[in-house]
């Protein structure tokens, strides 16, 4: 639709004075970003962005039970410093085991994370997606990013939306899908929590297996607002290979738009390349957004066997070889400390300087790889 007049069918008449000022004021913004993508320091032409990560963390605010796992008995305690060498493989392998890996606001993540950016941009990076839906984002995410992308030059585009329901407050909870659509709208129009920073994606918009019902009012207030402001939506599933199809049916029939939004971690999802060609066939932009990772110990699903990256790569490939060049977008999910560089992980420049080379070998085009890192992603993060 054209306009919300005919979206809703609107008659002004019948609607008071304060209302139809509300609506009009949301179509005008709506019309101002056609064309454009909105990063924390404003709008910018799709052709700055250059290349692209889809789904990373910047900073969050998790609450540390929603991911926290025992100890295996079978790990001595940790001696010094987690993150000298005698510990770094207990974390590689049990991330999810200690809390000092996971908190994700302190002073050391937030000095690391400027080094990243530099170095990142230094090798030819030019965005990066923060998915710092409700749930995840922290108190302070919209200066934080803000000074983050004005000292490094790096694009930073931040998210909106609600995470799973394990990370939520109980007053998150018992919100109804209006008041979820309303708080999304102020977050791309207006700015978030009180400031005039605004997000430029919807997303992580976080579901479990079997889907909550709190997750199901988030997917459905997602899509209306989609469909109201034409904005990017970038989806976690639950760790089950029926999840992406239950999510899209739900978000498909609230008025959400497959073109417009990416399925998240679907190397942790679908484990064959016939699943992944056939959810490819449904249309959306399909992420594989765990690179690095190569520890085939998947803590949050110990059924699952978290591929390495030169399995991810081959996935790909097949995707491309299937005709889905055109829907792959890529990206590490960095959210605990020991991947970052300064604590010996891999950091955000991983694909840049280690996964590129792979790809080129296995058969990857110039014109492929520019389609994963640069094209998909201005043309997803493109207001319509």
């Amino acid at each position: 639709m054209d306009t919300f007049t005919e979206m809703y069918k609107i008659n002004y008449k019948s609607i008071s004075l304060n209302i139809m000022v509300k609506l009009l004021e949301l179509e005008s913004c709506c019309r101002s970003m056609a064309g454009k993508v909105q990063t924390v320091l404003g709008p910018v032409n799709p052709d700055t962005l250059g290349v692209t990560f889809t789904h990373e963390h910047l900073l969050h605010e998790l609450p540390l039970e929603v991911f926290r796992h025992p100890l295996p008995g079978n790990i001595p305690p940790f001696q010094g410093d987690p993150f000298s060498l005698q510990n770094l493989g207990w974390l590689r392998q049990y991330p999810y085991c200690f809390d000092i890996n996971n908190i994700y606001t302190d002073e050391s993540v937030r000095k690391a994370m400027v080094e990243e950016m530099h170095f990142f941009k230094t090798l030819g990076g030019g965005t990066i997606v923060d998915n710092g839906s409700v749930g995840l984002r922290a108190k302070d995410q919209a200066q934080f990013l803000t000074s983050l992308s004005k000292e490094t030059g790096v694009n930073v585009i931040t998210g909106t939306g609600f995470y799973v329901t394990f990370a939520q407050t109980q007053s998150v909870l018992n919100m109804k899908v209006e008041d979820m659509a309303a708080k999304m709208r102020e977050d791309l129009l207006v700015g978030i929590d009180g400031t005039d920073v605004k997000c430029g994606v919807i997303g992580e918009v976080g579901c479990s297996w079997p889907l909550a019902d709190f997750e199901r009012k988030s997917l459905i207030s997602s899509a209306i607002v989609q469909a109201e402001t034409h904005c990017p939506v970038i989806i976690h599933p639950g760790r089950d290979k029926k999840s992406p199809e239950e999510i899209f049916r739900v978000f498909q029939e609230a008025g959400g738009k497959l073109e417009k939004t990416v399925m998240s971690h679907l190397e942790r999802t679908l484990h064959t390349k016939e699943d992944l060609a056939e959810f490819a066939s449904m249309g959306s932009y399909c992420e594989f957004d765990l690179f690095g990772i190569e520890v085939s110990h998947y803590q949050h699903n110990e059924d699952i066997d978290m591929p390495s990256d030169a399995q991810r790569v081959e996935r790909l490939y097949h995707l491309i070889q299937q005709g889905f060049g055109d829907r792959i977008v890529i990206g590490h999910d960095i959210h605990t400390k020991h991947r970052l560089m300064k604590f010996g992980g891999h950091g955000f420049s991983h694909i840049i300087t280690n996964v590129l080379p792979k790809m080129r070998k296995r058969g990857f085009s110039e014109n492929d790889i520019k389609k994963i890192l640069i094209d998909n992603p201005k043309k997803w993060l493109t207001f319509e």
